[in-house]
């Protein structure tokens, strides 16, 4: 998974280079988990946290943020796609703070969040899909006093992302030792589950304005080094990413029942797994292994040093990419310069503007 051919590279680049600088929508909103945290979850007590070294040595000033990576994340990149001068600020109960920045969008995602409440619960708090939504409603009432005009008209022109449900497998369904889950439902009923759920936060999300709205689908998650570990496995655990596949199945229609039924909604499934799948058909040199030291949690040793050819390398910890596979992601679900399923019905660039 994650080969890159050294001609994809250069297409990847040349899409990159495309970005004009010019701010593309009014505000950018992101909710998500780990994959798509900004340093919500440093502040919280929780062993999913990211905001020491070797973490962020990537990053612009080298710092670590609490980006899960050695660098920017997938929507990091797509930020700078749609040409804003700043990252979109992670949420904070710092009123005078968030006002500064709320026109432009909040970053609301958390480390070990999931689509249902107890996901993650065994690592400590988390900002999880519901709590998302209740943080975005203290904003939408902050915009209220910021926007003249209608709120709702602001917010329709604005992009959302959605990146959640990973945790509700590697912190939940397969995780029987903390949670009951695998043992009362089956993948089928499971995914039902997840999908009923999110199909409420959705409509959430679209109840109060959102219409251009990202889905991002779940990526191979028995691929994650992680989970090839604790499964004693060589190769990816295809019982993990079979019942993964029937939760993104269910996320594609789930995607179509939203632009056909709702007014003006304009959603779009991105198909990570399929990015994943490129390696079927192009060669490539990314490794699998990780770029850190791991502790028992698979999380990234604090103060070690990472390994020094970090673009050659799919993982920084045990789950989560590095920088160069965050890009890659984020430039296909943004420009799809590819003839492949990787985005339905629409790329990024495309929904923005439509």
């Amino acid at each position: 998974m994650w080969r890159i051919s050294a001609i994809l590279f250069s297409i990847i680049i040349l899409f990159f280079n495309l970005v004009n600088g010019e701010q593309d929508v009014p505000c950018y909103f992101i909710f998500g988990d780990s994959l798509s945290d900004a340093g919500i979850n440093n502040g919280l007590i929780t062993m999913a946290k990211a905001n020491y070294t070797p973490y962020g040595v990537d990053f612009p000033e080298k710092i670590p943020t609490g980006r899960f990576t050695n660098g920017r994340t997938a929507v990091d990149f797509i930020s700078q796609f749609l040409g804003f001068q700043r990252f979109i600020t992670p949420y904070s109960s710092d009123s005078t703070q968030m006002d500064q920045d709320i026109l432009r969008g909040v970053n609301y995602a958390s480390g070990s969040a999931g689509i249902l409440v107890e996901t993650g619960s065994h690592l400590g708090d988390r900002v999880w899909m519901d709590r998302q939504l209740q943080y975005y409603g203290m904003t939408i009432s902050k915009l209220q006093s910021l926007i003249q005009g209608s709120v709702d008209k602001y917010l329709n022109k604005c992009l959302y992302t959605v990146n959640i449900g990973s945790n509700d497998y590697i912190n939940n369904y397969f995780m029987p030792e903390h949670y009951p889950t695998k043992t009362l439902f089956t993948p089928g009923q499971y995914a039902e589950l997840l999908i009923g759920q999110y199909k409420s936060q959705l409509q959430t999300l679209y109840s109060s304005g959102a219409r251009k709205v990202a889905v991002f689908g779940l990526g191979k998650i028995g691929c994650v080094p992680a989970e090839m570990v604790m499964n004693n496995a060589t190769e990816c655990v295809e019982e993990i990413n079979q019942a993964v596949d029937l939760f993104n199945t269910k996320l594609v229609s789930l995607v179509d029942y939203f632009n056909a039924k709702f007014d003006g909604a304009k959603f779009t499934f991105i198909n990570v797994s399929a990015m994943q799948s490129l390696d079927r058909i192009l060669p490539g040199f990314i490794t699998r292994s990780t770029c850190c030291k791991l502790r028992s949690d698979f999380q990234c040793e604090p103060l070690t040093p990472p390994c020094t050819n970090r673009n050659l390398h799919a993982f920084m910890d045990g789950f989560h990419p590095t920088e160069v596979v965050n890009k890659l992601v984020a430039t296909m679900a943004f420009y799809t310069p590819f003839p492949l399923s990787l985005v339905h019905p629409m790329s990024i660039s495309k929904l923005i503007r439509s």
